[in-house]
């Protein structure tokens, strides 16, 4: 029988995160004991638990067949690996950070300049791009250190709430890129390895489109259908059912979260009453 096997992040986050998609999706997984890799009950999926790191190279070698991984990593270590999902959290950024105290005016005042790292390709391929010459100090963690002990007149690192940087007396001046976590594919993946993928993914697409989207129920005068149906941005068209109550209707739709209130207030105006929005859990098209 054939199994897919896939590789996430040991802790942190990105695991949480992982684990929680992968259970939204139906996949039943318990890893007790930390175990470093487990056998879904439910789906033929075998999940590796790996550090984040050491990921892109057992993509590369075929390993694993998928991975949720940041694309930042891949950026880094393994360009040439397909994405089949772009997943929308653990968004971060890998940016140019110098002390506050560094009068920076452009990217061009770093030139000859000691920048330290954990992404050294990221950055050679950034500053080589901008024709920059710098001296990369490479460093495994903690970056942020690197220019208070005088090992690095900058850094490039991942910067999320920039927190961190503010602590350590950084300041962000530029951004090199901006990642998310996705589902990466092994150039090594086969036939049927592929087929149980498409299955997981059909799955992942629902649970994602659900978290971007509310249901929305509201009551509308039967004179003010058309108006308000022209509003709502639905999938086809919004369901509709007569109320008790003569001269009104009840209109079923779905509206996306980031234009959630925009949307509400539309509707208020139209003529639109008693809105109740809910949660979706899955959203199959």
């Amino acid at each position: 029988m054939s199994i897919l096997k896939i590789a996430i992040q040991k802790s942190g986050r990105l695991y949480e995160e992982s684990i929680q998609l992968l259970r939204d999706s139906g996949i039943s997984i318990y890893n007790g004991n930390d175990q470093l890799k487990v056998t879904a009950s439910n789906f033929p999926l075998e999940v590796y638990f790996l550090r984040n790191s050491d990921i892109p190279q057992y993509l590369i070698d075929g390993v694993v067949d998928v991975a949720i991984v940041g694309d930042n990593l891949l950026v880094e270590k393994a360009k040439n690996i397909k994405v089949a999902e772009r997943l929308g959290f653990s968004k971060c950024k890998v940016s140019v950070a110098v002390p506050k105290s560094f009068n920076y005016q452009s990217i061009n005042d770093l030139n000859g300049l000691r920048v330290a790292t954990s992404y050294p390709n990221t950055v050679i391929d950034y500053f080589n791009d901008k024709g920059l010459n710098v001296d990369i100090h490479q460093i495994s963690g903690s970056v942020e250190i690197a220019p208070n002990i005088g090992l690095s007149d900058a850094i490039v690192d991942i910067v999320s709430s920039g927190s961190t940087l503010f602590k350590n007396g950084l300041k962000e001046v530029e951004i090199i890129l901006k990642s998310e976590a996705v589902l990466a594919i092994s150039p090594e993946i086969s036939f049927e390895a592929s087929q149980l993928l498409n299955k997981l993914q059909f799955r992942i697409q629902a649970v994602l489109r659900s978290r971007k989207s509310k249901y929305i129920l509201m009551n509308v005068p039967n004179n003010r259908i058309e108006k308000v149906s022209s509003i709502l941005p639905v999938l086809k068209s919004p369901t509709i059912m007569p109320l008790s109550e003569e001269g009104w209707s009840s209109l079923h739709s779905v509206i996306e979260e980031d234009t959630f209130w925009e949307v509400i207030d539309q509707l208020k105006e139209a003529g639109a009453e008693g809105i109740l929005v809910c949660p979706i859990e899955k959203m199959v098209l």
